[in-house]
């Protein structure tokens, strides 16, 4: 179990293993990898940025299987399915996890500074969020509410 969590977490570093010996499955961890960082409040931990870098430049090494374009556009869309799912999530559950007490998971600090965000840059806030940390996680959270 502790290899699998290892691989999870710390997939950027495994990614040339992955993409060697699984070819086309890569596509689908990659996607399922953004989208539970986008779409699931409780995932923020997940290495998104460093996956997303390291994703391109094994693309581009010489002999690997994975097409940049088709990376891209499975980024891409897993990245917009996530936003929808966390925009969902925030809209069914939003006012009931506000009120709540912060948990292991779940920092009440953490969607009082995004819903700050929120006020001060409105609608921007989807786009301005995917550069601000703790922020893109609970962006289309706050705006579902």
């Amino acid at each position: 179990m502790d290899f699998f969590i290892d691989i999870f977490l710390h997939i950027d570093q495994h990614l040339i293993t992955l993409v060697q010996e699984y070819h086309e499955w890569t596509y689908a961890l990659l996607f399922l990898i953004i989208f539970c960082e986008t779409g699931l409040v409780v995932t923020p931990f997940l290495p998104g940025d460093s996956l997303l870098f390291v994703s391109g430049a094994v693309a581009s090494l010489p002999g690997m299987p994975l097409e940049i374009s088709l990376l891209m556009m499975v980024i891409f869309i897993a990245a917009v399915l996530g936003d929808s799912c966390n925009y969902l999530i925030g809209h069914y559950f939003g006012k009931k996890l506000f009120s709540q007490p912060d948990s292991k998971i779940f920092k009440q600090s953490h969607l009082e500074k995004t819903h700050h965000f929120f006020q001060k840059y409105g609608g921007k806030t989807i786009i301005i969020a995917r550069f601000v940390p703790i922020v893109r996680t609970f962006a289309p959270f706050v705006a579902g509410m």
